[in-house]
């Protein structure tokens, strides 16, 4: 388990060297709300973004077919990446659980954060981070 405070750099790194399709759970088509910015960033970084909205589901944001839930997406995704508050975390990592094929990570995004829900998830052996944000990591790691 993860010192949840102070993620080494080498551990926030091999996450973001190593995954490559990354489901962005509340992806909003808004411009102005950060996961909207976020998504636009790990694209342009080179992930597959898989956006999760279901008032969205269908739809696409920048460019991207929109699901409902998890279990909608055809294939697996390496990272579950958490724009939702954190009293939604417990079902999310629920929805996460009950999956085919696990995530190699949860990322909670800033202000995000459910210690309960990331022991369930660690003790799946997904690896969790809380309270971070990719978009801010990647570049700080000089990525």
């Amino acid at each position: 388990m993860q010192d949840r405070e102070n993620y080494s750099d080498d551990f926030i790194r091999g996450i973001l060297t190593s995954v490559r399709t990354i489901a962005l759970v509340g992806a909003s088509p808004n411009e102005a709300r950060p996961s909207h910015s976020v998504m636009r960033f790990l694209l342009a970084k080179g992930y597959h973004v898989i956006p999760v909205n279901p008032g969205q589901a269908g739809k696409q944001i920048l460019g991207q077919t929109v699901y409902a839930h998890l279990a909608d997406i055809p294939g697996p995704v390496d990272m579950v990446d958490v724009f939702r508050n954190s009293l939604a975390v417990r079902g999310l990592v629920d929805e996460v659980l009950a999956l085919k094929v696990l995530p190699r990570v949860i990322w909670m995004q800033l202000g995000v954060e459910h210690e309960e829900a990331a022991r369930r998830a660690e003790a799946a052996g997904i690896s969790v981070v809380m309270n971070r944000c990719p978009a801010i990591e990647y570049p700080r790691l000089g990525i």
